[in-house]
């Protein structure tokens, strides 16, 4: 497909189902760790997702870029990686889907702060710093507010929430601001699974036995995350930043914890108090306004 300088009715439809996608993908989270050690199926799941992507790579008539000048950066993702699903998956063994969501989604909060000092080219606007700070009161809010009737509102668990979008959001500095960026979207998928799986594997027995009880609903979340999520899913939203204007494309950010909220709520039956709720619009409201366009004034 052609790249292209907005978004298109198919390109609105495919953003909106990505990101109820990836809301589902927490409640798959939570799931499976109630029948597998968080830390020893994240390993197990980047293990998976190595040959799907080289599988994928193929069939496309591309490999892995593994030049010898690319492993420092490489490398360095691939920890980074490492830490983001060691520390979101704990998140959800210890607090609820709807909080995690709410904390986690705020990564380009992060991200447009970074990325103001460390990117050229990524300074913050005055709409991006007033979104900024309502989305950090936001989560702020989410932290702070332990009762209402929220669940299990456990601080461990928020706080590896926000440390995993701390995560993500170095997952996307190294992608822009190292060697990794001259090389596709694909190859640096497949540096970060590469190298995640073994040091999730290998650190694992910390954590405690590697299996809870496991029964056949918690293999096929394993599975579906190997091959829809890592392998698929990401891939696909890989290829809507290849087509569409990534501006455009993070302006749907903001929908991702809405439906995180709205599925744990729907399939877990997770309560939403109040408080609960008003930083989740403090949080999608600070999106939005993060990625408004300012329109050019006409001279």
């Amino acid at each position: 497909m052609p790249r292209k300088d907005r978004i298109d009715m198919f390109g609105a439809l495919a953003l909106i189902g990505f990101s109820a996608f990836l809301g589902f993908n927490q409640v798959v989270i939570k799931v499976v760790n109630e029948g597998l050690q968080p830390v020893f199926w994240a390993g197990l799941r980047s293990a998976g997702a190595v040959p799907c992507i080289w599988l994928l790579m193929r069939l496309a008539g591309k490999r892995p870029v593994l030049r010898r000048e690319i492993w420092p950066a490489g490398l360095l993702i691939g920890v980074v990686f490492t830490a983001e699903f060691l520390l979101l998956f704990k998140a959800l063994d210890l607090t609820t889907v709807t909080r995690s969501s709410v904390i986690f989604y705020s990564m380009p909060v992060w991200f447009a702060l970074a990325a103001h000092v460390l990117l050229p080219g990524e300074r913050l606007t005055r709409n991006k710093i007033v979104g900024l700070l309502v989305a950090f009161a936001g989560v702020v809010w989410a932290i702070v507010d332990r009762g209402g009737g929220a669940g299990e509102a456990s601080l461990a668990g928020d706080l590896c929430a926000l440390g995993a979008a701390f995560a993500w959001a170095g997952i996307a500095l190294c992608a822009r601001g190292t060697k990794l960026v001259e090389i596709d979207a694909q190859s640096q998928l497949f540096w970060q699974v590469a190298v995640s799986a073994p040091l999730l594997l290998a650190i694992s027995p910390l954590f405690g036995a590697f299996l809870r009880d496991p029964e056949p609903v918690h293999w096929w979340g394993l599975a579906l995350q190997v091959v829809l999520v890592v392998s698929v899913g990401f891939t696909i939203w890989l290829w809507l930043l290849s087509v569409y204007p990534p501006a455009s494309v993070a302006a749907f950010s903001f929908l991702t914890p809405i439906f995180g909220v709205s599925m744990g709520w729907l399939i877990l039956g997770e309560e939403m108090a109040p408080g609960l709720l008003g930083a989740l619009a403090l949080v999608t409201l600070g999106l939005v306004l993060m990625n408004r366009q300012v329109p050019q004034k006409v001279r």
